[in-house]
């Protein structure tokens, strides 16, 4: 299968979020924000919605993967300084935020903080999110995007962040440079983030 990595286009915005909504049906931490499984379902594809238009594009990081079939994979980076929300772009996002964690809010903005705590200070690329399709899983998609932009972190002479909500790929992130540096648990019984660092090569 052809794979064209490129730069996210506003066209591309309700298929990407399609896409990163199915990838991210079962991630342990979003299933701990919002549990109920249908309700995230429906809701998913509109977070990612939000948050792409309203913060992601700006920042110009955020990149498809695209086969015959149109985006099937898709990744969301802040560059260097980038990272944190303005008021407006928050104040744009809430819609879609409250219709995905709809009754769990408050658990929302528990794992927002907690990330935010830990966020580190050196100037650095910040890969939020990456998903594929999972009717693609294994077809390199996410690889292609991964190469991508630490390319540009590598000819920058820039480090790169991320936390993992799934212990299962920890050691795909290993594979590219990361490393662990701590770990999130979330309060009541919750699952654990990975907060993982790539130096430059």
């Amino acid at each position: 299968m052809a794979i064209d990595v490129r730069p996210a286009r506003k066209a591309d915005i309700p298929a990407l979020a399609r896409v990163l909504g199915r990838a991210f049906q079962d991630d342990p931490v979003l299933a701990w924000v919002q549990p109920d499984a249908e309700r995230r379902k429906a809701a998913l594809p509109g977070l990612f919605g939000a948050l792409t238009r309203h913060h992601f594009m700006a920042g110009r990081g955020t990149e498809v993967a695209v086969s015959d079939d149109g985006v099937a994979a898709a990744a969301l980076w802040d560059p260097p300084g980038r990272w944190m929300q303005s008021p407006r772009e928050q104040l744009a996002m809430l819609p879609g935020v409250m219709r995905a964690f709809r009754g769990r809010l408050a658990a929302g903005r528990t794992l927002t903080d907690l990330m935010k705590a830990q966020h580190p200070d050196e100037s650095h690329w910040y890969l939020a999110i990456i998903g594929s399709d999972p009717t693609a899983s294994g077809a390199g998609l996410a690889h292609a995007l991964m190469r991508s932009r630490l390319d540009r972190c590598d000819a920058e002479f820039a480090p790169a962040y991320l936390e993992s909500g799934n212990p299962a790929n920890i050691p795909y992130f290993e594979r590219f440079g990361f490393e662990v540096t701590e770990e999130i648990v979330l309060p009541d019984g919750g699952p654990s983030l990975w907060p993982m660092w790539r130096a430059p090569r």
